[in-house]
């Protein structure tokens, strides 16, 4: 799908209005469909970024990595944070070989922190934090 080349990091609704230009008749269950199945054959990779709907981006095979701002949602691409790929290597893999480390970072964007130095907002984040074990 030409869209999610165009539009990185882009939902499956967002892909459909890129679309519709070029096939107006498109329906957006017929977007999801070949979302679907364009990561089940690995040409898409699915991005799942807390409180977002799925996002979407061609699969370039790099594992790099995601920078999301936490007021703003801004999702930007981070090269691999250590070595080859899968960039981290666990301390216990349970027996899986692992084949892609997918690291999220959040934080404010430059932005929304200038924003917050003109208001009064607050400078610290409302982040929910998710234990991981």
């Amino acid at each position: 799908m030409a869209a999610a080349s165009t539009h990185p990091h882009a939902t499956a609704e967002e892909l459909h209005r890129a679309s519709r230009g070029a096939i107006p008749d498109l329906a957006l269950a017929t977007t999801h469909m070949i979302v679907n199945d364009l990561t089940s054959s690995g040409l898409l990779r699915r991005l799942e970024v807390p409180h977002s709907a799925s996002r979407y981006e061609p699969d370039l095979g790099d594992n790099h990595h995601h920078a999301q701002c936490v007021r703003c949602g801004r999702l930007e691409d981070v090269a691999c944070a250590v070595g080859h790929a899968p960039c981290l290597t666990p301390t216990d893999t349970h027996g899986m070989n692992i084949l892609v480390a997918e690291v999220l970072y959040r934080g404010i964007c430059a932005a929304c922190a200038a924003e917050d130095r003109t208001s009064d907002a607050p400078t610290t984040p409302e982040v929910e934090e998710h234990s991981h074990g």
